[in-house]
């Protein structure tokens, strides 16, 4: 029975780890998670009946469970199910070690100790979870994203650290009659600096991801500020060509005048004010910047033919800080300019609600299908999602700056499949930020 329990141990020590750690999901179909599961008590059973806990029969259920389980390709779900059980082997062994220690030193015959594995599971796990919870969730990050350099550094240092306790643990184990109690505390002290160690690679390891987000998060601010300003840039040459002719345009009418031609008076008349209505912003939202970014998209949104609107005003002004503005509604209407473009009837709708403690901005555009999205976090549908996807990771994080709150929705409209964000942001955050 105790093989079984071993395996369910392990197994459960996977799932964690390539779920949480390398963000795979379950596979629909729930003949193979059985069968996954099946495997996985089979190889239990098989250890039971012949007494034996042979490393192929392992090797060949652990394998076969993840692949079995997690949607992915199988040369990559090969590849991780290995590393993975390696490296748990390495932390497992320190834990076995840690265990088997303990229970020597209160004169317990190492040999006769038959459920030891389980506590060591426990041990493994608390580890594991303590890495996800310390590190990556608090950082949002993942195993996924660390670059390979640091996999293999945690990989080569558990190795160097297994061959060093393999050997003092070998001595210890035949001599320990011989050693005190600064003897344990030394060998407790080395498992804690093993831990230490792996804590640090993988804390260097975020601390590089997390500075790689913060410069394509600049990239995409200053990739967006180029953009408005080559706009504005554009609007201020036509400004300019207008006034130079300006003069001209003034003779042509007065010798119109002159000559009593009023009806192409007017009609000239009429032509110079449409020219200069395109100089003038069609969207004003109360907000300056918001301004700008809004009449960038809305030029945008014409020369692809979208229905572009904007409601609502803000009395006060938005309240955010130029970065932050320009990196929310940036990439929230990037997104919907994306998403509107691939539809038969494209349109995008912006909407400016303003509350006594509250401004609630809601975008909605036109989508062609089902969104992907978990957790109220829209995930980008880009195959390369090392490189994409860190707009709408940038949404939420400038909405949290503020305290504020985001949803993200499909939704169906008049019988149109329609893709909705919400935003929410207090006026007292707004105020503190600004002011900080």
């Amino acid at each position: 029975m105790i093989y079984i329990v071993d395996n369910i141990a392990n197994y459960i020590i996977y799932l964690f780890i390539i779920h949480f750690g390398f963000r795979l999901n379950p596979r629909k179909n729930k003949l193979l998670i059985g069968a996954s599961v099946l495997a996985m008590l089979s190889a239990g059973a098989y250890n039971v009946y012949f007494d034996t806990n042979s490393p192929i029969v392992y090797l060949f259920w652990s394998v076969f469970s993840v692949c079995l389980f997690f949607e992915d390709s199988l040369w990559h779900l090969l590849a991780l199910s290995a590393a993975l059980m390696y490296f748990t082997g390495i932390i497992d062994t320190f834990s076995v070690m840690l265990i088997q220690v303990v229970f020597i030193g209160g004169g317990v015959d190492g040999t006769q100790i038959t459920w030891w594995m389980e506590p060591a599971y426990l041990l493994s796990f608390l580890v594991y979870l303590l890495v996800y919870l310390r590190l990556f969730r608090k950082n949002d990050a993942y195993l996924c994203d660390i670059k390979f350099k640091y996999k293999f550094a945690v990989l080569i240092q558990g190795s160097i650290f297994q061959m060093f306790y393999n050997f003092v643990f070998s001595s210890f184990n035949e001599n320990h009659a011989m050693y005190g109690l600064d003897a344990y505390v030394l060998f407790f002290i080395s498992i804690a600096g093993v831990i230490y160690s792996l804590f640090l690679t993988l804390s260097l390891a975020i601390r590089n991801i997390l500075s790689d987000r913060q410069n394509r998060q600049l990239q995409s601010f200053m990739y967006m500020q180029k953009q408005q300003y080559d706009y504005q840039l554009q609007q201020s040459e036509s400004v300019r060509r207008f006034k130079h002719d300006l003069g001209n345009h003034m003779g042509v009418l007065r010798e119109l005048a002159n000559q009593k031609r009023t009806e192409e008076v007017k009609e000239y008349i009429d032509t110079i004010w449409n020219i200069q209505d395109e100089f003038d912003l069609k969207i004003n939202t109360g907000d300056d910047l918001l301004d700008v970014i809004c009449n960038y998209y809305f030029y945008l949104a014409g020369k692809e033919k979208i229905d572009f609107t904007v409601t609502g005003r803000l009395t006060g002004g938005f309240g955010l800080e130029m970065f932050d503005i320009t990196t929310l509604m940036g990439n929230i209407l990037q997104n919907a300019l994306e998403a509107a473009i691939q539809t038969a009837v494209p349109k995008i709708r912006v909407e400016l609600i303003e509350h006594k403690k509250e401004i609630f901005i809601v975008v909605s555009n036109s989508a062609a299908k089902e969104v992907n999205s978990s957790k109220g976090l829209l995930r980008t549908a880009k195959k390369d999602t090392m490189n994409h996807g860190f707009g709408l990771k940038n949404i939420a994080a400038t909405v949290h700056k503020y305290h504020g709150e985001y949803y993200m929705e499909s939704i169906v409209e008049n019988g149109e499949a329609m893709f909705k964000v919400s935003v929410a942001i207090p006026k007292e955050d707004m105020q503190k930020n600004h002011i900080s």
